[in-house]
């Protein structure tokens, strides 16, 4: 490194190119714009940027100019004096790798924020879905941030098998020099709450990495607990490269990036917009034991748009009825005050507990937090260890009102007990539309849920929401919810196959409407199934006049209770293996849609048998046959 004095202000360093001076046009090669854009941005950098803003530009002149270039430049424009000290890089890189596992969207959105907070931070982040990451790589890697959701009962989501395999596996490395730290998305209703983040964050410990901050589990509200962890890396991530927890500055640029990106998105998950009902119609015919609804709302004004396979996510009311049971049960004043949220957002009791606050599902954290405000000791005598299967006995069918019967009387204030309440999660469906089909619009299928439990009939908050207490101009608050894994092939040639029985058929008319709308040349085959072929057959006007018209190439149909044998989905695939493992080997893509418990575990393994039996392989090779095709995207799911 070569020191040039130009002057007692002003400083330069050749190998670092960078000027600590008052820049002018006519001591500098610069214009009149870069040269005031320089002189605000020079002065606010720390030792530590300047640093690490020398080593980036050093490498990147070197890479477009030889060394031999580099010196006559600067000779040319300043005396070269005695050699100073030569000023080393940190240690610590700046590089972020930043992994998602994500079945819906939730984690890839959270990745993808992660990545801008770190840029406007001063980082360099590499943002990868994990079955797209090499993981031969990951010895190498120095900062690892996780972003991971967990699917049914504690498994990886689809694009996380993959990476979760290799972790478990004889082949991954040790990774001591790895700094890492995990964001865990899950749901506290379910036993195996966060599993895959608590995985991912106990097995990368076991590997010899280190973590920068400790792991958060998020349950479905998950945008405050999400924000502090980020807020957490990112100070622990300057700590290490920087010696301090001092956040670098965001550039101008970035800022503004973001800022636009933020104005552009007026509507969102924390801002959602009042769409008008225009139609909600019950799909099912007279004398059907079930009651699904389709429901068309009004986009108009908002500036949403969707594409087939993403969700459209509802704020619910509770049930009106449960809302007065629990003000009884209780005994408190509906109209007494109490907080909406942790921002001082605060209204009506009667509020709270309708729009604000979940009331039908009971979780052990909910109860940890409740024993605290009851003295019937039988609460925690329930909690105590060694009586998981009669907690989890307890919490099966139950909802608040039952925990105030059961373990009243209750020595908190309404505002103390509704602290201890988790916020109402939005309800999520698959859009059954396409919004080039339908501009300004956004349909779903919703089905009602009534049953009975503990003697006492339970009803879906928002399916019977929309079954009894919609109608038509009322308004809805909605979001997009964006879902990269389930979407249709960027060919528009492409066969596909898609298996989506009952509700789980709603992606699939959107799909439809799609290449219809295009003028897909691909052939499109659907599996569809429910109870009963004239009472239950979701869409069969839409499916009959596809089959006619052109876009839907074939139809299979599995109605399990016209039938003295019940016959499924998943038998129909198998009654067609040949043709199914045909198309296939065209290239078709596989879509599912529906239950996650059975069918489509179900599905998957009729998949795995007509790969075995049509392609001549064993169930092992057949298996990672359809793993290979899930890693190409060329078998999807969306499964609840």
């Amino acid at each position: 490194m070569f020191k040039c004095e130009l002057g007692k202000k002003r400083r330069f360093y050749v190998d670092a190119r960078w000027i600590l001076l008052q820049l002018q046009v006519t001591n500098s090669p610069f214009n009149q714009e870069q040269v005031e854009l320089l002189n605000r941005l020079l002065p606010t950098l720390t030792e530590s940027q300047h640093v690490w803003l020398s080593g980036y530009l050093s490498a990147r002149f070197a890479s477009a100019a030889p060394a031999s270039a580099v010196l006559q430049t600067a000779a040319a424009t300043a005396v070269i004096e005695e050699p100073a000290p030569v000023v080393s890089l940190p240690a610590a890189s700046r590089e972020v790798t930043v992994l998602f596992g994500s079945q819906t969207g939730n984690s890839q959105r959270l990745a993808g924020a992660l990545a801008r907070k770190l840029e406007e931070n001063g980082f360099l982040p590499t943002v990868s879905a994990m079955n797209k990451f090499k993981p031969n790589g990951l010895k190498k890697v120095e900062n690892l941030l996780i972003v991971a959701s967990t699917h049914g009962e504690g498994e990886p989501p689809d694009n996380a098998i993959s990476f979760h395999e290799f972790l478990y596996s004889k082949r991954a490395p040790q990774l001591e020099e790895t700094h890492f730290s995990v964001l865990s998305l899950g749901d506290t209703s379910y036993e195996f709450f966060c599993q895959t983040g608590k995985d991912f964050d106990k097995r990368l410990e076991e590997l010899g990495a280190k973590r920068l901050t400790e792991r958060a589990d998020c349950d479905l509200d998950y945008d405050e607990p999400a924000a502090d962890w980020t807020q957490r890396v990112i100070a622990a991530l300057n700590e290490r490269v920087n010696g301090s927890a001092a956040a670098a500055s965001a550039p101008a640029e970035a800022v503004a990036a973001v800022a636009a990106e933020a104005a552009a998105s007026a509507y969102s998950r924390t801002n959602p917009f009042k769409a008008e009902v225009l139609a909600n119609i019950n799909l099912n015919g007279r004398g059907s034991d079930r009651e699904t609804r389709h429901l068309e709302l009004s986009l108009e004004g908002s500036d949403l748009s969707y594409e087939p396979g993403d969700c459209l996510g509802i704020f619910p009311e509770n049930h009106p009825e449960l809302v007065e049971a629990l003000l009884q049960q209780f005994g408190w004043s509906a109209d007494e005050i109490v907080p909406f949220n942790k921002k001082g957002d605060s209204g009506s009791l009667r509020e709270a507990l309708t729009y604000h606050y979940e009331i039908t599902v009971l979780t052990k954290p909910l109860l940890e937090q409740a024993a605290e405000l009851t003295p019937d000791s039988s609460l925690a005598e329930l909690l105590a260890p060694g009586n998981e299967q009669q907690l989890k006995q307890y919490i099966e069918g139950r909802d608040l009102l039952d925990l105030a019967e059961d373990f009243g009387p209750w020595k908190s204030t309404a505002k103390e007990f509704v602290g201890i309440l988790r916020k109402l999660p939005a309800r999520l469906y698959s859009i059954a539309s396409s919004f080039k089909a339908n501009p300004d619009e956004v349909h779903l299928t919703i089905r009602a849920v009534r049953y009975e439990s503990h003697g006492r009939q339970r009803y879906g908050v928002c399916s019977v929401q929309t079954a009894e207490r919609l109608q038509e101009g009322d308004t809805l608050p909605i979001f997009i919810q964006n879902n990269p894994n389930f979407k249709l092939p960027a060919n528009p040639d492409t066969p596909v196959i898609m298996i989506g029985p009952g509700t789980g058929v709603a992606p699939f008319r959107a799909f439809m409407e799609e290449r219809e709308e295009l003028g897909s040349t691909g052939k499109n085959w659907l599996f569809y199934g429910d109870r009963h072929f004239v009472t239950d057959f979701l869409y069969q006007t839409d499916w009959q006049r596809m089959i006619k018209d052109g876009p839907l190439t074939r139809m299979d149909v599995a109605f399990s209770r016209d039938t003295e044998d019940k016959v499924y989905v998943q038998q129909r695939l198998l009654e067609n293996s040949a043709e199914v493992y045909s198309w296939l080997e065209e290239g078709a893509h596989i879509y599912v849609c529906g239950d996650e418990k059975h069918m489509a575990h179900d599905v998957h393994s009729a998949l795995v048998t007509i790969i075995a039996q049509e392609g001549g392989l064993s169930p092992e090779n057949a298996a990672a046959k359809l793993s290979e095709l899930q890693e190409q995207q060329r078998y999807q799911r969306d499964v609840y």
